[in-house]
């Protein structure tokens, strides 16, 4: 039998243990760091915590996390309106700012094809992403998209609807490796993706 703390301290363990990449181990070692703590460090740790799904929202334009909607990437007036970088989700954006190679703007899917897990192109922002292209204002919408499966299939469907639009459609190129996840790529694997993206045939 697995050895139990008594009371708070088990539930704290239980409660990290929950989140994603954080094992029994991580989570006992990040109760004991707590319980040792500064008490405001913890106080304030608790603090952004209760109130992270009160403040932050999902913007209404691209879908990217952000305080007050339009984030602060589509108020930017600097950034080029022609070129839409589609991903995932929002720590997709953050890796690919990361890599100084991107200025134009972004559209956050929510996800992508899964009919193992009864995810449906319906069950993504794809129809606020063909709202978006109808002014005619972008000209080239990357697929910037985990190289898994449910990626490449989230591409290829993708592709299939943005094509007969008019718009140029293209990809992140070689360099990401099969199955990772863009929130792993170091920024010069990423730079050199988005820097030798083709179109998609």
């Amino acid at each position: 039998m697995a050895l139990m703390y008594d009371g708070a301290l088990q539930r704290v363990i239980d409660s990290f243990s929950k989140l994603p990449g954080i094992g029994p181990k991580g989570a006992q070692r990040i109760a004991f760091h707590l319980l040792t703590a500064d008490k405001q460090q913890v106080a304030a740790l608790a603090a952004s915590i209760a109130t992270l799904q009160e403040k932050v929202k999902f913007c209404d334009i691209c879908g990217n996390v952000t305080e007050s909607s339009p984030c602060l990437i589509c108020r930017d007036p600097r950034r080029d309106a022609t070129k839409l970088c589609v991903v995932e989700e929002p720590k997709d954006v953050m890796a690919i700012e990361r890599t100084g190679e991107f200025h134009g703007r972004y559209h956050v899917l929510g996800g992508s094809i899964n009919p193992m897990a009864d995810i449906g192109p319906a069950d993504l922002r794809i129809a606020s992403l063909l709202e978006r292209l109808r002014d005619g204002t972008i000209a080239e919408v990357i697929l910037a998209l985990n190289p898994n499966i449910e990626g490449e299939a989230t591409t290829t469907y993708l592709s299939s609807l943005l094509t007969p639009i008019g718009v140029t459609v293209t990809r992140l190129a070689s360099g990401l490796p099969v199955g990772s996840d863009l929130e792993y790529a170091d920024e010069i694997t990423l730079g050199c993706a988005l820097a030798g993206r083709r179109s998609v045939q």
